[in-house]
């Protein structure tokens, strides 16, 4: 059948590495363009060869439509690849420059629809955000409480960080990030009061080492829940696949036998 045709060709790792090739030069293309001095001199070079590349993105998601069938829009990656190389064609016949450009570069997105181990990676980190919510909600309430406490304790040793609630809320961010939080923040308040530290390494310990750990746990288990539900999918197809081996072949003795 010619379905099975297309689907030995689209799923041969030739045409799989070739795809993930033009997306890496369509990359390297939009890098390229981001140089006046490149860009500008080469305008009509650059047009054709995005050209080129849109083109030969739409070919191969028609393959790939034609090798699945109808299954081919039960999978959201696909649904994502057609919409960007969709997009694509209708901005470029209404040539809004600034927009194409920049879906120019979302086709490297393209990499990880391309990719199985990133968009393993990628529906994992979907799986967190119903986790991930409630450690957001505990973190902000962490955040407004020590917020409150900074506010009311510092506003007038430093009013640049903690002058009110948003600029202390900034700040704690910042300090969440570790970012010079201990020399430029700390140490100067501990000039005017010693037992300063007490304030910051307790929101260190909490925001930082607790909370991001929770985020990495919810993380990690999800991943290798991701891994284990490929791996059992995996299985399940080889299985389908050699029960309708098994069933032709039932089918091929039946008619030899009639005959």
């Amino acid at each position: 059948m010619l379905k099975d045709k297309f689907a030995l060709v689209v799923n041969h790792k030739t045409f799989q590495a070739t795809i993930i090739i033009l997306i890496l030069f369509n990359a390297i293309l939009v890098g390229l363009e981001t140089y006046p001095s490149i860009y500008e001199t080469n305008r009509h070079f650059f047009h054709f060869l995005d050209r080129m590349l849109l083109w030969l993105f739409t070919i191969e998601i028609a393959m790939r439509f034609a090798a699945e069938g109808r299954s081919f829009f039960r999978k959201g990656w696909n649904w994502f690849d057609v919409v960007i190389v969709l997009a694509g064609h209708v901005f470029v016949g209404g040539h809004f420059v600034t927009v194409l450009r920049i879906l120019r570069v979302l086709r490297v997105l393209r990499a990880v629809s391309v990719v199985p181990s990133l968009r393993r990676l990628v529906d994992a980190l979907i799986m967190t955000i119903p986790s991930l919510a409630n450690i957001l909600i505990l973190m902000g309430i962490f955040l407004y409480i020590f917020a409150v406490i900074g506010t009311m304790l510092f506003s007038e040793l430093s009013p640049e960080y903690f002058g009110n609630l948003q600029r202390t809320i900034l700040t704690l961010f910042q300090i969440v990030t570790l970012d010079s939080w201990s020399s430029g923040l700390m140490r100067p308040l501990m000039e005017f009061n010693p037992w300063v530290w007490i304030y910051f390494v307790s929101f260190v310990l909490v925001g930082t080492f607790i909370i991001f750990n929770l985020f990495i746990g919810v993380i990690v288990n999800n991943v290798e829940k991701a891994n284990k539900e490929e791996a059992d999918n995996a299985h399940s197809q080889e299985l389908e696949t050699i029960q309708r081996q098994l069933d032709e072949l039932k089918e091929m003795l039946k008619k030899e036998r009639s005959s």
